[in-house]
């Protein structure tokens, strides 16, 4: 007797729940609140990384780090009360279970993904004292904010593409390309520290460099998204 596939072998109903580290078992097509816990929403959105790991840097673009950023962004924008902050950063909790889809494929699945993403955004919300719906203006917000967190400008969402340079271009090389604003002093310049004081401790300088082009790049991003004006 030929052998049958397993998809025709299996008659009982499909396992459609997951466990969490917390022993909660979460059952995706009909979520309870009370299966919701923050540790599980922390711990998974902390491991998820946005744009499928497409991102520049050493490390993982989080969804927990982009959630953090939107909150900033929106409180930036409007005077919001705890409730409305907290509905700003449980805006991705879902994907703590259904992982961060990007844009393009979501519009393939349709509204299958949708319909499942908002019961998990619903049972969530109830879980934490939210309405299961948001009001209108509170949901507007969260969507300019989250563009914005995506921007290609902003540092910490340097995704691949993003940038200036064409696809399958090499990396820039931080020897070779020169930074805007910043030019090598040529060799014998006169320095302005006195020749009677003590020379300065190479990681003191270094560290004092860091931080001076740390606050000039939040700025920058600062001023860019409105947060300051400029001098």
């Amino acid at each position: 007797m030929p052998a049958q596939p397993k998809s025709a072998l299996r008659s009982g109903p499909f396992r459609a729940w997951q466990r969490m580290l917390s022993g909660r078992r979460l059952d995706l097509l009909d979520p309870s609140p009370l299966d919701v816990e923050i540790e599980d929403i922390a711990h998974g959105l902390a491991r998820v990384a946005r744009w499928n790991g497409q991102t520049e840097g050493a490390h993982i673009f989080s969804v927990a780090q982009h959630s953090l950023l939107v909150e900033i962004i929106a409180r930036q924008r409007a005077r919001l009360d705890r409730p409305s902050r907290l509905a700003v950063l449980l805006h991705d909790a879902p994907e703590y279970v259904i992982g961060d889809m990007i844009s393009p494929f979501k519009a393939v699945i349709g509204d299958a993904y949708k319909a499942v993403e908002a019961r998990l955004l619903a049972a969530i919300h109830l879980r934490f004292g939210l309405p299961a719906a948001l009001p209108a203006d509170l949901v507007a917000l969260t969507k300019a904010s989250d563009r914005s967190a995506g921007s290609p400008d902003f540092p910490p969402a340097r995704r691949a593409g993003s940038s200036a340079r064409r696809p399958n271009s090499p990396p820039r090389s931080s020897a070779t390309t020169s930074r805007p604003g910043r030019r090598r002093p040529p060799s014998g310049a006169i320095s302005s520290a006195s020749p009677s004081s003590p020379p300065a401790d190479p990681g003191t300088t270094r560290s004092c460099r860091g931080a001076r082009a740390g606050e000039q790049r939040l700025r920058a991003a600062k001023m860019q998204h409105g947060f300051v004006r400029p001098k």
